[in-house]
């Protein structure tokens, strides 16, 4: 079974078709930029034109940056306050004519990790960080996930977290990789602290880079990159799609 996985980002739309029984791209990578402000209609209308360039009329799975409860979005962190509330399982199938599932997109990254990727067999507590424009967080224990996690509001140095130590903040205020890293270990002592994972996985674009910077992370949990790096939102997506029974 084909699913086009989508993966709606603070800074891109991206997504392939994956097909769901291995994990693997079947289709292009395809990526537009998420429109400024990215409210409600711009963003539709952009996941719109990704899927035309698909020319698919099959099921859809999204990753979407904040809470999801029942395909409504309850959350704001990297979009419009104007998406709090909006059903974007329903807005999203009328706009593209296609059944859809929505997820909340660190959590589509860690499905797509703990079925396919670095956490395939893992039954103890593992916990998936995205780092991008924000920090996104997946925590799975007995390969189960507890969702709509969000640790990237954690506070951190009087604000939320991801807004000291995202792969973002690093680019924007050009922090070198040891002073950043130093910010990335404060995030991961915290959490450590509140959760104790026996596996850390971390993701995000900025993960195809880890060799410059897993040097320089103390954690007592072990460390590794995501299998897929910056693709596992759309085939968690995708796979979380398939899940629910569509075809």
């Amino acid at each position: 079974m084909d699913v086009l996985g989508i993966d709606i980002g603070g800074s891109g739309i991206k997504g392939a078709v994956v097909a769901v029984e291995t994990g693997q791209l079947v289709s292009e990578h395809l990526q537009v930029k998420t429109p400024r402000p990215a409210t409600p209609d711009t963003v539709i209308n952009a996941t719109g034109e990704l899927v035309r360039l698909f020319d698919w009329h099959g099921s859809i799975g999204c990753g979407f940056p904040a809470v999801i409860q029942s395909g409504i979005v309850k959350t704001a962190a990297n979009i419009d306050t104007s998406w709090i509330g909006v059903n974007l399982r329903d807005f999203m199938q009328r706009k593209t004519g296609c059944t859809c599932s929505v997820i909340n997109d660190a959590d589509a990254a860690g499905l797509a990790e703990m079925v396919f990727g670095a956490g395939r067999g893992r039954m103890g507590s593992v916990l998936i960080l995205t780092l991008g424009t924000g920090i996104g967080s997946a925590l799975f224990y007995r390969g189960k996930l507890f969702p709509n996690l969000e640790l990237g509001y954690l506070p951190l140095e009087g604000a939320p977290a991801e807004h000291y130590a995202s792969a973002a903040v690093r680019e924007n205020e050009k922090l070198s990789w040891v002073t950043w890293s130093n910010r990335l270990n404060r995030f991961l002592n915290h959490v450590e602290r509140l959760f104790s994972p026996e596996l850390i996985i971390i993701g995000g674009g900025i993960s195809s880079r880890h060799e410059e910077f897993f040097p320089l992370l103390e954690t007592r949990a072990e460390l590794v990159p995501a299998g897929f790096l910056n693709q596992s939102g759309i085939i968690g997506a995708a796979s979380f799609a398939a899940e629910q029974g569509y075809d």
